[in-house]
């Protein structure tokens, strides 16, 4: 059979696809891997379409056994590899017999690696996704040590590529923003671009939550709850910045000071808690 059997599950490992966009309405997130062109490339790599699922390893480490024989991949962050007993590359397609280990160590740089497999997990979709949403408790359930994961069969080839580019992490990183909706709700929003952030220890897939220099409200007037999109920048009565990312609520009663440029959502997905967190307008 095409499984895989969990060993080590490390603090956070979900499946995760490209989520379930367009259910706003039904107060369902959107969910999907943090770091989609991670994702993508794993996928990519072992010959998959761009939709099927992986798994999503927080840190690690990860530690599995595979009953068939495939080819596999480990993008996004950066740890050490060994399939069957021997080291591996990242970022590269990775042959391996039935019967071996995947062992995926601590990440050294950055924060979520994604594991993927030809054919790719074959959990049960909801509402079109394999996601696993940690905030809505929608899709496949958190995996742990003793979880026997499906494989779909195989559907392409894998890469020809040795190694594949990817984006050097670790360090600070920026932030491109676009305003939102209520900016005007403080004194100085523009106070955003000059501070310096760290990321907190409390984040999670739900949303990265910042400190640093609270923004002063220029007034207390309540809001109703409003809509509430992926990157919204949102600032509770701390001051605090706190960024949704997929796995968000679909509205929330804070004020939306600003949104976070799609493109630069991966970067925030890699990022660690004690990182420095800069925010760029859209002039700049």
């Amino acid at each position: 059979m095409r499984t895989l059997t969990v060993e080590t599950a490390g603090p956070l490992t979900t499946l995760q696809d490209l989520g379930r966009p367009g259910f706003a309405h039904l107060g369902v997130p959107r969910s999907g891997a943090l770091d989609q062109p991670a994702l993508r490339l794993g996928n990519r790599l072992v010959g998959n379409d761009a939709s099927c699922a992986a798994l999503e390893i927080t840190l690690g480490p990860f530690v599995a056994s595979l009953a068939f024989a495939g080819t596999l991949a480990l993008t996004g962050a950066v740890a050490p590899l060994r399939v069957g007993g021997r080291p591996a590359p990242i970022n590269a397609p990775v042959p391996f017999r039935a019967g071996d280990r995947v062992e995926i160590g601590r990440a050294v740089a950055g924060l979520r690696g994604y594991l993927a497999v030809d054919g790719g997990f074959a959990a049960s979709p909801v509402l079109g996704s394999r996601a696993t949403d940690t905030l809505a408790a929608l899709g496949p359930p958190v995996v742990g040590v003793g979880a026997v994961l499906a494989v779909g069969p195989t559907t392409g080839d894998p890469s020809t590529v040795d190694v594949a580019p990817r984006p050097a992490l670790g360090g600070p990183i920026t932030l491109g923003l676009t305003w939102g909706p209520r900016h005007d709700y403080f004194a100085a929003a523009g106070d955003l671009l000059a501070g310096t952030y760290t990321l907190s220890n409390d984040s999670n897939r739900i949303g990265a939550r910042l400190g640093g220099p609270a923004l002063t409200r220029a007034h207390q007037r309540e809001l109703p709850s409003e809509g509430i999109v992926l990157g919204a920048v949102q600032v509770p009565a701390s001051g605090q910045p706190l960024i949704f990312l997929a796995d968000h609520p679909t509205t929330g009663g804070y004020p939306v000071v600003a949104v976070v440029d799609p493109a630069d959502l991966p970067l925030l997905a890699q990022a660690r808690p004690g990182d420095t967190v800069r925010f760029r307008g859209p002039q700049q």
